[in-house]
C-alpha cells in the first residue's frame, strides 16, 4: 500500500479512514492498517478518551503507519495545543461557526510566524529530538492538518468564509449535528440539509481544500464521494463490533436451530 501522509490526503483524492471510539487498544492500528485504512478518526468528543489514553494512541498510530486525527473535545486552546503537543497529525475541532473561530483554531496549532501555538520542543511532537528551533517551527507547521467541523446552521452558512481561512485543510461535515441545528434532526434528505452541504462542499471547491464525513454504510460512502466528499470515514469500531457480532449470535442460533435468547 502506498502511504500517503495526512496533509498529502488534504490535497485531493479519495481517502477512507475508521472512526475510533471505544477501543483504543494497542493493536487497532494495525488492524486498521492491515484493512486498508489511510488514516483514523479518533473521538475525544463523546468517547471519554482522556488525554493520556490519547498520548497512548498516538505512538499506537504511529508505529502501524497511520495518520491520526484526534478530533478535540472543544474549540478551547488547551485542548488543540495539549493534542498537537502529544503528536497527532492531524486536529477536528467540533462546531466552528464563522471565520474568526476558524483563524483561533489555526493559531493554537501553528508555530509562529503562522500562528501563536505555545512553544515546547523536544517532547512527543517532534519525537523528543534536539534540532534548530527555525526548522522544528517550520516542520510542525508543514505537517499540522486542521478539520474545522461545519455542524451548526452558522458553519454552513460561513462555509466559504472559513474554507478561505489559510490553514485550514478540510471542512468535515457532522451530519447529525448540522440537522439539528438545522431544525430537521436526522432529516437529510431535507432541502435545509441538502442546500447546507451543497453550500459547503463549493466553499471547499473554491479554495481549494477537501471535504469529509463519517459514513455508516458502504453505500452511502459511495454515494457521498460522487456527491463531492474527499475524506469518507467508514462507521466506527463500537457500531462495527456490535453489527458483526449480533448477527453471528442470531446467525448461529438459527443455523443450530436454537430459539434466540436461548443460551
Amino acid at each position: 500500500m502506498i502511504e500517503r501522509s495526512l496533509k498529502a490526503q488534504t490535497e485531493g483524492g479519495l481517502s477512507v479512514g475508521h472512526f475510533i471510539v471505544e477501543f483504543a487498544t494497542p493493536g487497532i492500528g494495525h488492524l486498521m492498517r492491515n484493512a486498508g485504512c489511510d488514516f483514523v478518526l479518533f473521538d475525544m468528543e463523546h468517547s471519554g478518551f482522556s488525554m493520556e489514553t490519547v498520548k497512548s494512541a498516538v505512538r499506537y498510530m504511529e508505529a502501524a503507519r497511520l495518520p491520526m486525527i484526534v478530533r478535540a473535545p472543544s474549540k478551547s486552546t488547551d485542548h488543540i495545543a495539549r493534542v498537537m503537543d502529544m503528536g497527532a497529525e492531524g486536529i477536528m475541532v467540533p462546531m466552528v461557526n464563522d471565520a474568526d473561530e476558524a483563524r483561533a483554531i489555526v493559531n493554537a496549532v501553528k508555530y509562529a510566524p503562522d500562528g501563536q501555538r505555545g512553544v515546547a520542543l523536544g517532547i512527543a511532537h517532534d519525537n523528543y529530538k534536539g534540532g534548530a528551533v527555525a526548522d522544528k517551527f517550520a516542520a510542525a507547521n508543514g505537517r499540522s492538518t486542521i478539520f474545522a467541523q461545519i455542524e451548526t446552521a452558522a458553519g454552513a452558512e460561513n462555509a466559504d468564509a472559513i474554507a478561505a481561512v489559510p490553514g485550514i485543510d478540510c471542512l468535515w461535515v457532522g451530519h447529525f449535528d448540522l440537522s439539528a441545528s438545522l431544525g430537521i434532526p436526522g432529516d437529510f434528505g431535507h432541502k435545509l440539509f441538502t442546500d447546507a452541504i451543497a453550500r459547503t462542499i463549493a466553499a471547499a471547491r473554491k479554495h481549494g481544500k477537501v471535504v469529509g464525513r463519517l459514513v455508516p454504510t458502504v453505500a452511502s460512502a459511495v454515494e457521498l464521494h460522487a456527491q463531492g466528499f474527499d475524506m469518507i470515514c467508514y462507521s466506527g469500531d463500537v457500531w462495527m463490533f456490535s453489527e458483526a457480532l449480533t448477527k453471528a449470535v442470531a446467525d448461529i442460533r438459527e443455523g443450530v436451530g436454537a430459539p434466540a435468547g436461548t443460551r
